[in-house]
């Protein structure tokens, strides 16, 4: 049986001494748990809310090398991202995945001292790209993944063969460039994969999500946000990987700060149900500027159409949401660049909004902050290393990189690295997964896909875990087996965890009140909680969807 959340806290409360404490559980810190656990060090990971439920829960879904970070000057920063993606197409193809993407180009040259004028300090709007940059950029990105190459190197079309491709795009469209990069259709379920194969690898390691660190009496507390239960632990060193609250967090561990470490830039996103702005995207991400200079993009996700993003300065962090100046400012983008589809807001299923944990700058322009990531020490009673920056591409780097300044302070060999290391179910991830599947577990072909999309070469272990008489929840191919899953060997404990974290119902659109409730009588029989605790559940998920994703579902007995 997989270790229950009372058993881990348990088994802190008998040894409460660790070598590293990360504080934060999104993709970076789960990154650096991931990788000190495959160094033996007995480290514990702390969580305030859901692993991966903040910046980690809201990125473009994008897994890239930045093409428009060449423009900035960033040549190491794209290098090492693509150096990522493709490690990610290796170690992850259950999750990430091959993403045809097209630009489209009115301009022949425009643009072309867009570079230049960053390298002499201009921070200000670049100006429009033109055929020629593109082209140039592009050349250098397929120069740099020349050796071992993952991926088709790019093609450029002249107006004709870009309307054969692309009859809806606007008719001012003169050229247009298609390369690759790659997306990630669940990014979330990486995370909790990566904890997965941290905790087996090395039963030290320990990750605690609805959980506090907080520093008392010169010593530091741990918090169950579940139980109110405190524990007093310790560490040789912290890791704070709390991104855009890196300065409030460090604060309150102890840690003393002369400057601020991060200005964050808020993106928002939607997801449309648009069947011909579905069809006009020909499986490609188109990656397009808007009018007023900054890139957008739009691509086919999960049977949906994803759309983002905007890029806005924020003075206070915190949970956010796209505001409708921003809804409205995606929709006209898009309605620019395809003017023949109807695009409106009540096609919209989905949004999501955070915060980028971006380096301090001054940069007028906020597509010209850096995209890069550091490590800074932040002196305090217990020591801590702090990361600044960074993006889903280049998570493992990041934390390598984090991992080996823990080492040295440590005193400490690196023993292994984890850059060929399978992810989750990625791990014997074939093309047979489904039909092997199908056939050893007398699954339907539908079934067995649905399975291997979501959790790879480990869908036979969910299969097996499933009951022969499981039932489905309402309208979705999920079933009530998968949610007793996702509580027993996912640590979901809560309604959002599973519907939109260990699974995609949530940013598909696909909820409906009778589903919700099922899987809530699900969860409450196995968690045991009381008829009220299930309806103030139920209340909190369905406030939360409304709140901060624009999803409304009238409780029972309320009418919209």
């Amino acid at each position: 049986m997989p270790e229950t959340r009372q058993q881990r806290i348990d088994r802190i409360a008998r040894d409460a001494a660790f070598d590293v404490i990360v504080v934060g559980g999104g993709i970076n810190g789960i990154g650096v748990f991931h990788d000190l656990a495959h160094q033996g060090l007995r480290v514990l990971l702390v969580e305030m809310n859901d692993f991966c439920s903040g910046c980690s829960a809201a990125p473009s879904r994008m897994i890239h090398g930045g093409l428009r970070y060449l423009e900035n000057g960033e040549i190491s920063l794209v290098r090492e991202s693509l150096v990522e993606r493709d490690r990610l197409l290796r170690n992850a193809p259950h999750l990430v995945r091959p993403l045809p993407t097209t630009v489209p180009i009115e301009r022949l040259a425009s643009g072309l001292a867009n570079a230049a004028l960053n390298f002499l300090g201009f921070t200000g709007r670049p100006r429009p790209r033109g055929a020629v940059p593109i082209k140039l950029g592009l050349m250098l990105y397929d120069f740099m993944t020349r050796a071992g190459r993952v991926l088709p190197r790019h093609r450029f079309r002249g107006r004709a063969a870009t309307r054969s491709a692309f009859p809806a795009l606007r008719p001012s469209i003169r050229f247009s460039a298609t390369y690759f990069d790659a997306w990630i259709s669940h990014p979330e379920r990486l995370g909790i994969e990566l904890i997965g194969d941290a905790t087996a690898r090395n039963p030290q390691a320990v990750a605690l999500n609805y959980a506090r660190l907080t520093q008392a009496d010169g010593g530091l507390v741990l918090t169950d946000g579940e139980t109110a239960q405190t524990l007093p632990v310790s560490a040789r060193l912290i890791v704070n990987a709390t991104g855009a609250w890196i300065n409030d967090s460090a604060a309150t561990l102890g840690a003393r700060l002369n400057e601020r470490l991060v200005s964050g830039t808020k993106g928002s996103h939607l997801i449309l149900e648009n069947p011909a702005l579905m069809a006009a995207l020909n499986g490609q991400m188109i990656y397009f500027e808007h009018s007023d200079g900054r890139v957008c993009i739009v691509f086919p996700y999960l049977g949906r159409v994803l759309a983002g993003s905007t890029d806005l300065r924020v003075d206070t962090v915190g949970r956010t949401a796209c505001s409708p100046e921003e809804r409205d400012y995606i929709l006209a983008a898009l309605q620019e660049l395809f003017p023949a589809i109807p695009i409106a807001a009540d096609q919209i299923v989905y949004s999501y909004a955070g915060i980028r944990p971006l380096p301090v700058s001054d940069a007028d322009f906020t597509g010209r902050i850096s995209r890069g990531h550091s490590v800074r020490r932040l002196h305090g009673v217990v020591p801590q290393i702090g990361m600044v920056g960074g993006k889903w591409t280049t998570y493992r780097a990041f934390a390598e990189e984090t991992v080996d300044r823990v080492l040295g302070d440590l005193g400490l060999a690196r023993k292994t690295t984890t850059r060929d290391v399978p992810i989750g179910g990625g791990a014997g991830f074939t093309d047979r997964l489904v039909a092997d599947l199908a056939s050893s577990h007398g699954l339907t072909a539908e079934r067995a896909a649905y399975l291997v999309d979501l959790y790879g070469a480990r869908a036979a272990l969910v299969a097996d875990f499933c009951p022969r008489d499981d039932r489905p929840l309402p309208g979705v191919p999920m079933t009530e087996g998968e949610v007793l899953w996702a509580l027993r060997h996912e640590q979901a404990l809560h309604l959002a965890d599973v519907l939109q974290r260990r699974s995609p119902l949530a940013i598909r659109g696909l909820l409906s009140l009778p589903l919700i409730d099922a899987a809530a009588r699900v969860m409450g029989g196995e968690l045991g909680w009381s008829e009220a605790h299930t309806q103030g559940e139920v209340a909190r998920f369905l406030n939360d969807l409304s709140t901060w994703h624009g999803v409304t579902l009238a409780p029972k007995g309320v009418h919209p």
